[in-house]
Parts: C-alpha cells; sequence; structure tokens
C-alpha cells in the first residue's frame, strides 16, 4: 500500500536524522525501500557497522522561534520553541490492546537507538486481508509487522517489544517525516492521533511562515549539545515546498 511504502521510506529518514547523519548518498536497487523487520532498527546497525565521519563544516538547524498549530479532523500537531528536539506524541485508539498512549522525550542518536529504533509498524489483521484481496500489501507478514487480530490481541509468536510500541513507532514515522524539511529542528513536536498526513501539513504550515522559525548554525565546527552557541544566519528555506 501507498502508506506502507511511505513508512519504510521514513525508516531510512528518521535514523538519518535521529543519528545526526546529513550528508550521504543512498543507492536504492528496486522498486522500494526493503521494509526489513518493521522497524529502523536494521538501518541503524548497517550505519553503526560502517561508521560516520565529522566533516569539516558548520551545521545548520530550522529552531523554532513560535508555537504554530494545525487541525486535521480529531488530530492536531504543533511545534512550540524548546532548547533541543523533542517529541511528545499521543494516540488514541478504540482497540483495548492499543488504547491511550503517549511518548514523550528529546531524541539523541542514543535515545533512538533504545527507545525508538526497533519499534515496528503495526496493523489490523482484518484491514491486511483487505489489503490482500485487493493485491496490495503482499510482502506484509508477521516478519515485518505488529498485527492485531479480531480478537484484540497480538498475533505475533513472539508478542510486542514494549508494552507501548505502537506509540514508539509513531514516533519514529513522525522523525522520519520532519526529516523531509532538509535539516534538523531544535524545537518540540507534539500531536494527538497523527500520522503521515497531519505531520506533513505540520511542518508545511510552519515552513510556510518565515516568522515561525529560523537557520541558526553553531558558531564552530561541532554538534549541537549544551554550552553549543547556535546563531542565526541568512540562509534559503530548506523546506521542497518553498522552492
Amino acid at each position: 500500500s501507498e502508506a506502507a511504502r511511505i513508512g519504510t521510506i521514513e525508516h531510512i529518514m528518521a535514523t538519518l536524522s535521529a543519528l545526526g547523519i546529513d550528508n550521504i548518498v543512498v543507492l536504492l536497487e528496486g522498486a522500494e525501500v526493503p521494509i526489513m523487520d518493521g522497524s529502523s532498527h536494521a538501518f541503524v546497525e548497517a550505519i553503526d557497522q560502517a561508521g560516520t565521519i565529522t566533516q569539516a563544516a558548520k551545521r545548520r538547524y530550522i529552531r523554532v522561534a513560535r508555537p504554530v498549530r494545525v487541525d486535521l479532523g480529531g488530530s492536531w500537531a504543533e511545534f512550540r520553541p524548546y532548547e533541543g528536539t523533542r517529541f511528545e506524541v499521543e494516540i488514541d485508539f478504540e482497540c483495548p490492546l492499543i488504547g491511550r498512549q503517549i511518548y514523550a522525550g528529546d531524541i539523541t542518536p542514543d535515545s533512538y537507538r533504545r527507545d525508538i529504533a526497533r519499534a515496528r509498524t503495526f496493523g489490523f489483521m482484518r484491514h491486511v486481508e483487505h489489503l490482500w484481496a485487493s493485491g496490495h500489501a503482499l510482502g506484509s507478514s508477521l516478519e515485518n509487522s505488529v498485527v492485531i487480530g479480531d480478537d484484540d490481541a497480538v498475533v505475533n509468536p513472539g508478542g510486542l517489544r514494549w508494552a507501548d510500541e505502537f506509540v514508539r513507532h509513531k514516533t519514529l514515522d513522525a522523525i522520519g517525516d520532519l526529516a523531509l524539511a532538509g535539516a534538523q529542528f531544535i524545537g518540540c513536536y507534539r500531536s494527538y492521533r497523527g500520522g503521515h498526513k497531519l505531520n506533513s501539513l505540520a511542518l508545511q504550515t510552519l515552513l510556510s511562515d518565515s516568522s515561525a522559525y529560523e537557520i541558526v548554525e553553531s558558531k564552530r565546527r561541532e554538534r549541537r549539545g549544551a554550552g553549543v552557541e547556535l546563531v542565526a544566519v541568512n540562509a534559503a528555506a530548506f523546506s521542497p515546498w518553498m522552492l
């Protein structure tokens, strides 16, 4: 399905963003990104195995300057100023297995590896069967998705990796969606009952208003962190919607 195809792309985008990698060439053989086990863990492992190089260049960021909010039906999302990169994601499903779950935390390479990367995509058996019948999601299986049966129980023999794996994966998706901005952002992103469409709409809304954000970079060639001074710079908008 289109959502599954987008989701696998977001697994790579989320990994690159969370690990602070912003200069990379990705070569893909085939029609779509491999779904692996339904999470981004394999991409994290591959990057860690290959290693990274710190280049002699200043890194630029998108810093949220004022609150920006969008509403979509019964869902909403907002950016708020924050000294760090923070996600506060809330989901609310009628399914009793999922229910209401909240993930809130600063995203760093370590926290992403530990808390987010292994969270798998999920779906309901009744939806999967419908997609199969229409010729979609033919690669979906218990090896690459958490599947919830008609009895509201996890079908996968191994069960869940966390009790709140569902909201952790929604957070992974949000990190990947916001990576489409073209630079890491400094601020807090909050969402309620979000998804790819809402994340994209929130990002478009932020970057369509030049008063809502600024482009900053460190004075020295180093990673952003405690004690690193950031300064505003004149730079073209990163957003692909601004081209």
